[in-house]
């Protein structure tokens, strides 16, 4: 019998608080789970908006703990709800001054199974995001999910391979890469990066990003999130690259066991050899 997930996620637009974006997150999750998804992942910082355009002390206002914050809270009442794992990207305050670009991840029993904390942290023209985040510092968790192995990486991670070979090397079978990316230079890479990951790692990629324009500086989000399977392939259709849109599509995880034994990556690495890849 097939092993055959079907999975969701949401690219948004943003609605200029918090209690209605995330109403309108969980009333696409439930959406979601109508339609029989069993996981699902929304953009990165959902509740908020892409306030990273500025450098503004007034945004810290965004920030709340995880797991013990309004929205983790929520978000876990919602899995319990709907029988589906959440993965619910947050800004997140551990204590006093410090401040991390968060997931955190639910079960489809409500349970908290913890959180990853984005590695790479930009700072330049339109992402002052140094402003606001210390460098994540969990590692590269895998969560055992009632779906499966479920890892995320965060927007900026995706440019660095490293990340991407660690969540393969801790066993992911689906990676969520929530993101906040305008039109400019990424666009491009978008639609290149993430299927080329998909394919060094040999497993499914839901990349998701925001969609329309925000409040806070010069920006057009240009939604076109999606699913890749290990061969790089898209699953179904690109989403948008100017409205909201909820993607379900059915992912088959038994493709991920077929492709490693097609192209025998993991077996095939010389990790003896990469000492200089780690020298600063």
């Amino acid at each position: 019998m097939a092993n055959v997930v079907r999975a969701a996620l949401v690219q948004a637009t943003w609605t200029g608080d918090t209690a209605s974006m995330t109403d309108k997150h969980e009333e696409h999750a439930r959406e979601a789970a109508r339609r029989g998804a069993r996981v699902i992942g929304f953009q990165e910082v959902f509740n908020a908006p892409y306030f990273c355009q500025v450098q503004d002390a007034e945004h810290y206002r965004w920030a709340e703990p995880v797991p013990d914050g309004p929205t983790v809270r929520r978000m876990r009442e919602l899995a319990r709800e709907t029988g589906t794992v959440v993965v619910a990207p947050v800004f997140e305050v551990e204590q006093s001054g410090f401040y991390y670009n968060t997931a955190a991840v639910i079960d489809a029993d409500g349970s908290y199974l913890g959180k990853y904390r984005k590695h790479h942290i930009p700072q330049v023209e339109g992402f002052w995001e140094k402003f606001y985040f210390r460098p994540g510092n969990l590692g590269w968790p895998v969560f055992d999910t009632a779906v499966g192995r479920v890892g995320v990486y965060i927007c900026y991670d995706r440019h660095f391979p490293e990340g991407w070979r660690q969540l393969g090397l801790n066993g992911a079978q689906l990676v969520y890469n929530p993101s906040a990316t305008h039109r400019g230079l990424s666009a491009h890479l978008w639609q290149l990066e993430q299927p080329a990951a998909a394919v060094a790692n040999e497993y499914f990629v839901a990349a998701i990003n925001r969609v329309g324009q925000e409040e806070y500086g010069d920006n057009d989000f240009y939604g076109t999130s999606y699913f890749v399977d290990p061969r790089g392939q898209f699953v179904g259709d690109v989403a948008s690259d100017s409205k909201e849109e909820l993607l379900v599509r059915d992912l088959d995880f038994d493709l991920i066991e077929e492709v490693r034994r097609q192209w025998a990556f993991y077996r095939d690495r010389r990790p003896d050899a990469y000492e200089g890849l780690v020298q600063p």
